[in-house]
């Protein structure tokens, strides 16, 4: 049987792969998937590559709904997600509880990782900007292309990484900090959706199903993720 062919954000790698193996063992139906930060996953969408199932952000499902990529009313939530920051495994985890010691923090570290492409790496730009840091940060800052900043700690590049918290604790010889303060937090929705093209779109819309289920929570929690809100 052909594989649903997958193309999901980084965000959602972690529990992804899990469910995957789940579900393939409960349906015997195997889950083909790509991950790459939403940005180039929405280039890659545009340019027409073939797909059977989008993960990204909530927005970025609503503007290829938008253009036609996406059927609509296929949009399913899946996971919230939170911004965070780690530091190496062991490393002492300096205090990022309010805003005013989180820009200290910032301020003190030797270097800094943040996504250039990714939601939360564009997000945290904008914030070094209204903190008033981001010459300062930028300054020492390791800005990584794609992929996982947490890897930099552990390569010894940089003692801080910010990221999707759920991105982070991909990377194994890390240690999450935590979340960024509330009044500084943004809540990342990131949902599916079946593209216009796809060619398997029975067997994909279970598959929708499925990630929109409750029984998934416990694999997104163990992922850093949560579920959304019931509807």
């Amino acid at each position: 049987m052909t594989p649903i062919r997958v193309l999901s954000t980084l965000a959602v790698m972690g529990a992804m792969r899990e469910l995957a193996t789940q579900y393939e063992t409960e349906t015997g139906i195997a889950i083909d998937a790509d991950f790459a930060p939403t940005v180039a996953l929405l280039n890659r969408l545009r340019a027409n590559e073939p797909a059977d199932i989008a993960i990204l952000t909530a927005q970025g499902i609503d503007d290829l709904t938008r253009e036609g990529l996406i059927r609509p009313g296929s949009r399913t939530d899946i996971a919230l997600s939170y911004v965070g920051l780690a530091v190496k495994a062991g490393a002492p985890r300096p205090d990022i509880g309010s805003v005013e010691a989180l820009t200290a923090t910032l301020l003190a570290a030797r270097a800094v990782a943040y996504s250039k492409i990714g939601a939360s790496g564009i997000f945290f730009a904008g914030l070094l900007d209204r903190l008033g840091i981001a010459d300062a940060v930028n300054a020492r800052a390791v800005i990584v292309p794609s992929g996982f900043t947490a890897e930099r700690l552990v390569s010894g590049q940089a003692d801080l990484a910010v990221q999707q918290i759920s991105e982070l604790m991909v990377v194994p010889g890390i240690d999450v900090i935590g979340p960024l303060p509330p009044e500084v937090q943004t809540v990342a929705t990131f949902s599916a959706g079946l593209l216009a093209a796809s060619r398997q779109s029975e067997n994909a819309r279970a598959l929708l199903r499925f990630l929109a289920s409750e029984a998934i929570a416990p694999v997104l929690r163990r992922a850093g993720l949560e579920p959304p809100p019931a509807s």
